[in-house]
C-alpha cells in the first residue's frame, strides 16, 4: 500500500517511517489531519492521548465528527479509522486528560517523536516542559483558532514564534513558573490576527499536515545523515 512514498522516499525511509515510534497529544481539529496524514505516509506505530468526546461543534472542520459519532470517543474513532487505512498498524488509544494528576504516567523516553496537538495553556506548557526534558523530537502545535488565511501558517523555533497569542501566553507562563524548555523545539503557527472568533478546517488541515511534514523530514534528515 505504500508504492507511491516507496517511490518518492525510497525503501530505506520508508522503514524508518515504519519503525518510528510517535504519541500524538490531542486528536480535534489539527492533530486528526496530523494522525491521518502520518499514517498514509508510513508511520505504523502511533498512540493518540485525548480525552473529549465528538461534539456537533466539531463537524465543521474534525476528521473523525460525523452525526453518527457525536458522542463517542475521540481517540476510539480516530483509531478506528487509521486501522481502516492501515490494518497492519499498531495505534494504540488512550482515553485521558493530559494534566498534572496523569503526566506521570506516559514516559516519552519510550518514543521518537512527541507531538503537542492540545490547546489548553496549563496542560500544554507542562507537556512541552516533559517533552522536551526526554530523548524524544517535540512538535508543537500553536493556535490554530481565528485564522482564514492558510498562506499565513509556517513553522521555526519557538522562540522565534511571531504574531501568536498563545504562543506568547506560554512563553509568560514558563518564565512565571519557571519550567522552561530544556531543549529547541520546532513549532507551527500563523502570524495573522484576525479580529473573527471560530476554526475553519482548511486552517486546522494544514497545521496538522504541517506538524507531519516536520515529522517526515526529520526522519529524512537522520536517515541521510547516517549514509
Amino acid at each position: 500500500m505504500f508504492t507511491r512514498t516507496k517511490e518518492m522516499l525510497g525503501q530505506h525511509i520508508l522503514n524508518q517511517l515504519q519503525q518510528t515510534r510517535v504519541i500524538l497529544f490531542g486528536v480535534g481539529g489539527v492533530g486528526g489531519w496530523c494522525a491521518e496524514t502520518l499514517v498514509r505516509t508510513g508511520v505504523q506505530h502511533l498512540t493518540i492521548v485525548d480525552f473529549d468526546q465528538i461534539a456537533l461543534s466539531n463537524l465543521n472542520r474534525q476528521l473523525v465528527a460525523t452525526y453518527d459519532a457525536i458522542g463517542l470517543p475521540k481517540v476510539e474513532e480516530m483509531r478506528q479509522r487509521l486501522l481502516s487505512i492501515n490494518p497492519s498498524a499498531d495505534i494504540q488509544a488512550i482515553c485521558q486528560r493530559y494534566d498534572e494528576d496523569t503526566s506521570s504516567q506516559f514516559t516519552f523516553d519510550n518514543y521518537d517523536y512527541v507531538i503537542d496537538a492540545i490547546d489548553t495553556l496549563d496542560n500544554k506548557a507542562l507537556l512541552i516542559y516533559q517533552a522536551t526534558c526526554s530523548s524524544a523530537t517535540l512538535f508543537s502545535s500553536m493556535g490554530a483558532g481565528r485564522k482564514l488565511d492558510a498562506t499565513r501558517i509556517r513553522t521555526t523555533e519557538f522562540w522565534k514564534v511571531s504574531g501568536c497569542p498563545l504562543a506568547r501566553a506560554l512563553r509568560n507562563k514558563m518564565r512565571k513558573s519557571g519550567h522552561m524548555p530544556q531543549k529547541k523545539f520546532q513549532c507551527v503557527y500563523s502570524d495573522e490576527i484576525s479580529s473573527e472568533s471560530g476554526t475553519i478546517a482548511p486552517i486546522v488541515g494544514v497545521f496538522g499536515m504541517y506538524l507531519s511534514h516536520l515529522l517526515i523530514q526529520d526522519i529524512i534528515r537522520k536517515a541521510n545523515e547516517q549514509e
